[in-house]
């Protein structure tokens, strides 16, 4: 059986700020507060379904480590009665770096968070104030730091294409995070959603999002940057599901965003390939793992056609000892 994670949103609630792209409601379906019974619900519901001694309750949403005491420690506590029963291997939580210190980390210890992930968009601070974060790039230093010493799992999350932000902006912040040694990352494009700050300014002509193929272009680039250094992207993408597809105004949002990205990185390794072997056109073998060729192939086989457009007719050779972006091109 297949090992899930249950994701809870806990929307707006603690988060000190309305940052420019922000509409939680949005994106994750829910208005209301989150329950105990909203808790026991979703879980009955995945152990009926799966096997889930190896995922995470995970809270997402606003700013978890802001809320209010009482009822944070409420909803761990209620969560934590199903780690001990060995139902989960631990609880996940996102937050802000600027709401992380020694006490909540205390709190977060004692009821079984084991994963934290930190919301840190960017690290450049211009683009960070642009788009009323609130805090700086020293808040993720600092929290990091704290985060690490806890012996918690480290995660970063990141964003592209915010307002004043810029290709070479965005890979200057996954040096950073990634100086920070993340155990997982999670990247997203910024989509402009209904009733957001973002959302004004583009009506108004002064925010132009990227689009699908500008942000996969970029993500895949950063998505090699974070495995590179053996750091895994566990997100690359808004989620879809909840109001996203309502919600949207513009900006990169595709319910396979991720598949697009790896499309572009077996598309660049076989150019490279023809390129290095100084393959001549006609036809050509391409080699690659089992499990990846859809990605090799791209949506619609748009790797293919544009290959084929190049003047290369493509046979695909599945290859078991070949591991994921890997390839071998015969011509």
């Amino acid at each position: 059986m297949k090992h899930i994670n249950v994701a809870l949103f806990v929307p707006h609630e603690g988060c000190p700020h309305a940052c420019s792209f922000c509409n939680q409601k949005t994106i994750s379906g829910k208005s209301k507060p989150l329950t105990l019974t909203d808790i026991d619900e979703s879980v009955q519901t995945a152990l009926s379904t799966a096997d889930c001694n190896k995922g995470e309750i995970a809270f997402f949403g606003g700013s978890f480590t802001a809320i209010d005491r009482d009822y944070m420690v409420s909803l761990l506590t209620r969560a934590k009665h199903y780690i001990d029963k060995g139902f989960f291997a631990g609880i996940r939580v996102s937050t802000r770096p600027d709401c992380i210190n020694e006490e909540a980390l205390s709190i977060l210890k004692h009821y079984g968070v084991t994963a934290i992930e930190l919301g840190c968009q960017s690290m450049d601070n211009e683009v960070l104030a642009l788009n009323k974060r609130g805090h700086t790039a020293d808040d993720v230093i600092n929290a990091a730091g704290l985060i690490k010493s806890y012996g918690f799992e480290f995660g970063v999350q990141m964003m592209t294409g915010l307002l004043g932000d810029t290709d070479k902006k965005c890979i200057e912040t996954a040096k950073k995070l990634i100086a920070l040694s993340p155990d997982t990352a999670r990247i997203y494009p910024t989509v402009v959603l209904h009733g957001t700050g973002l959302a004004r300014l583009y009506y108004d002509g002064l925010y132009v999002p990227q689009s699908v193929e500008d942000a996969a272009s970029l993500c895949a680039e950063l998505l090699m940057m974070f495995r590179q250094k053996g750091i895994r992207v566990i997100r690359l993408g808004l989620h879809s599901g909840g109001n996203v597809e309502e919600g949207y105004v513009a900006g990169a949002y595709h319910p396979a965003f991720r598949e697009i990205c790896e499309s572009r990185i077996y598309l660049k390794r076989v150019l490279e390939a023809i390129e290095s072997g100084r393959v001549q056109k006609g036809e050509i073998e391409i080699s690659v793992g089992k499990r990846y060729v859809s990605m090799l192939t791209g949506q619609k086989k748009s790797n293919i056609n544009l290959l084929k457009d190049m003047g290369y007719i493509c046979k695909i050779r599945q290859d078991e000892t070949l591991e994921k972006y890997e390839i071998i091109v015969r011509g």
